[in-house]
């Protein structure tokens, strides 16, 4: 079935130019280069630092982005960058994290992860965990509030931040404030028969069924991964969500994510953690990168919601 009739008029013929992502072993290279090159480089402030990475594991990448303050004790956030496990780098997203530090005067932390396959699970959420539980530890040298730390992640990297929120909550360490998963990749399920519900309006542009079953078995890798992990590998598999932070989750009605996303929004509620949920109606994975009245109606509710969550307490 054709479902461009139900894609936003605003995007619609830019949406029906876009082929389907089919990654592959053997175009895994390119498709890396592609991911990078929807991004073209341009001018953005920012630091680069190596932090140590967990039990032995390489030191972990990150770019800080600051506004242009001189204060102290600023809020901060964790960003994780998307491309499904399998690709994109933090540099690709530099002049977005320097215009968020801007706009919400806070000190940004974009992690460079290491990218399955080559890297399966857990190195890719523990690398993201090392660096937020390098920012509580060095708080007052980047000069930001322990307090005031929320995790943002988009796609892959919002299943990331799922999953480092998580971790922190299992670890008891270090406090989140808030997380902001922005059309996350939560479930290692969609796309299979295991899948709870297969939507068959939704995942047919852009990321879809096989994309998602090649970037999942990426992270998956060969390792049996123990049952009480699997919420760091699988968040939507997680068995509670009870202690986690605040959330905003924003999603389109179009998106292969769209049920799990729903699903863990409900979770959430049912455990008793403040929510914000947003669908976008017509809207697509990756929705917020095309100009139009969606994109604009996103952009405003993240700001406030961010602003909130990262207000003094």
């Amino acid at each position: 079935m054709d479902h461009l009739h139900l894609v936003d008029p605003d995007v619609r013929d830019i949406v029906a130019q876009f082929p389907p992502l089919l990654p592959t072993t053997e175009t895994l290279p390119a498709l890396r280069d592609a991911v990078l090159g929807l991004y073209p480089p341009a001018e953005a402030p920012y630091e680069e630092r190596h932090v140590g990475g967990l039990k032995g594991a390489p030191d972990v990448r990150v770019l800080i982005h600051r506004p242009p303050t001189d204060a102290k004790d600023l809020p901060a956030i964790l960003y994780i960058h998307g491309g499904g496990f399998i690709a994109g780098a933090p540099d690709m997203m530099a002049v977005a994290s320097t215009r968020l530090a801007v706009e919400q005067n806070a000190v940004v932390v974009a992690v460079q992860y290491r990218l399955a396959p080559e890297t399966p699970f857990p190195g890719p959420v523990e690398d993201c965990y090392a660096a937020l539980k390098w920012m509580a530890a060095e708080a007052d040298e980047l000069g930001i509030n322990a307090a005031r730390i929320v995790i943002f992640g988009q796609s892959a990297g919002g299943g990331l931040a799922a999953a480092t929120a998580l971790m922190a909550r299992d670890m008891a360490e270090p406090a989140v404030k808030a997380q902001f998963l922005l059309y996350p990749m939560l479930d290692a399920r969609t796309g299979t028969d295991k899948a709870p519900i297969d939507n068959p309006v939704t995942g047919t542009f852009g990321w879809v069924r096989d994309s998602n079953r090649f970037g999942w078995s990426a992270m998956r890798g060969k390792a049996q991964i123990p049952a009480e992990r699997i919420g760091h590998f699988s968040p939507a598999e997680a068995s509670s969500l009870e202690g986690l932070p605040a959330t905003f989750i924003a999603i389109g009605s179009l998106d292969l994510f769209l049920e799990e996303s729903l699903a863990y929004a409900q979770r959430l509620s049912r455990a008793g953690v403040p929510l914000e949920a947003h669908i976008y109606p017509g809207a697509i994975h990756g929705f917020e990168m095309f100009a139009g009245d969606i994109a604009d109606a996103f952009n405003s509710a993240f700001a406030l919601a961010m602003r909130r969550a990262l207000a003094k307490l």
